[in-house]
């Protein structure tokens, strides 16, 4: 098969890998479609993250989606020709974290993308019968990859504990941040405000269904004098988080969902007098069938924010299209093409 291979920072080359051959509970999987994210270009471009770090040749990307062409010996749940959704992180299954229900938290999980694990960047790959999730037809191929972006949303949802009637600032209008947005609404908020920097994001925000848009390049957060219940921060920068913690109300909670610095302030003082809850995320845990369902139903909107679309050969193209063109949402590549 194709793969495109990591070689070292900024360097991916297509090279033929063999087929990998599935175990007893996994399934090989004909890989038909996958998102890019942050945490790829930054493997690109810096060759870690935080203390996960390339070493050696790596194939990128986690959000896939395919179509199973095999299965391992005792797999019973699934079938030969089923399109189906990828969760790209396998956990031990037995650690306390996994046995508490909190399997994103398994310090042995074997996570797509993240060094030394391959990814899906490449034309076949096999996965673990439990978390292979078959699609319904309403769900395209880049529908279905999207599925893993979408989980960061409702497990960030859920972790607000967002009800009916909540105001929910979300700071950042990339891909997380217009699903955390639209994930949202479904989970009952009545206001979504949502800032940005790029103009097209924060268009297609408002196309959405958000309930205010603020460009924090010419509107800075402080001046809109609102104050929310929830906040999704989901841009990773380190001054637009501490800025937004300051717009949370009394007895608010703050979630962080996008990486970014190792550090920020903490307007402590503002935290301690309202009693806000600050939490972060890491990816998810038993979220696929709510997020198919979600997408499935059209309450969240998947296909519109697929903007660019790459083969195989011009993943680094694919990685830094958003750094070159302000249109750029989610690239999606196609191994198979």
């Amino acid at each position: 098969m194709r793969a495109s291979v990591l070689q070292k920072i900024e360097d991916i080359a297509v090279e033929q890998r063999p087929v990998p051959e599935p175990g007893p509970h996994e399934v090989l999987v004909r890989v038909s479609a996958v998102g890019t994210c942050g945490s790829d270009t930054h493997y690109y471009e810096r060759g870690r993250i935080g203390d996960f770090v390339v070493r050696e040749p790596l194939i990128l990307g986690h959000e896939a989606s395919g179509t199973i062409v095999a299965l391992g010996s005792e797999v019973r749940d699934h079938e030969v020709g089923s399109r189906v959704s990828l969760e790209p992180g396998v956990p031990c299954l037995s650690c306390h974290e996994c046995r508490s229900g909190r399997y994103n938290l398994c310090p042995d999980v074997r996570f797509f993308a993240t060094p030394p694990i391959d990814g899906a960047f490449c034309e076949y790959v096999t996965l673990h019968e439990q978390f292979v999730y078959p699609v319904p037809d309403e769900l395209s191929d880049e529908a279905a990859a999207m599925i893993e972006p979408l989980s960061v949303a409702v497990w960030a949802c859920r972790k607000a504990r967002i009800s009916p009637g909540a105001r929910v600032l979300v700071t950042g209008a990339g891909p997380v941040g217009l699903l955390a947005a639209q994930t949202a609404r479904v989970f009952g908020a009545t206001e979504v405000v949502i800032t940005d920097v790029t103009d097209h994001r924060l268009r297609t925000a408002a196309e959405l269904g958000v309930t205010e848009t603020v460009n924090v390049r010419h509107r800075p957060l402080p001046e809109v004098d609102y104050e929310a219940d929830v906040l999704l921060e989901c841009s990773g920068n380190p001054t637009a988080a501490t800025e937004a913690v300051r717009s949370v109300g009394r007895a608010g909670r703050v979630v962080f969902v996008g990486l970014g610095g190792d550090e920020l302030l903490l307007p402590l003082s503002h935290v301690q007098t309202r009693e806000i809850e600050v939490t972060g995320t890491f990816r998810y845990a038993n979220t696929w069938p709510t997020a198919i369902a979600l997408a499935a139903s059209g309450a969240v909107e998947l296909d519109s924010l697929v903007t660019h679309r790459f083969e195989l050969e011009r993943v680094p193209e694919a990685l830094t299209a958003a750094a070159r063109d302000d249109t750029v949402v989610k690239p999606v590549v196609y191994p198979q093409r």
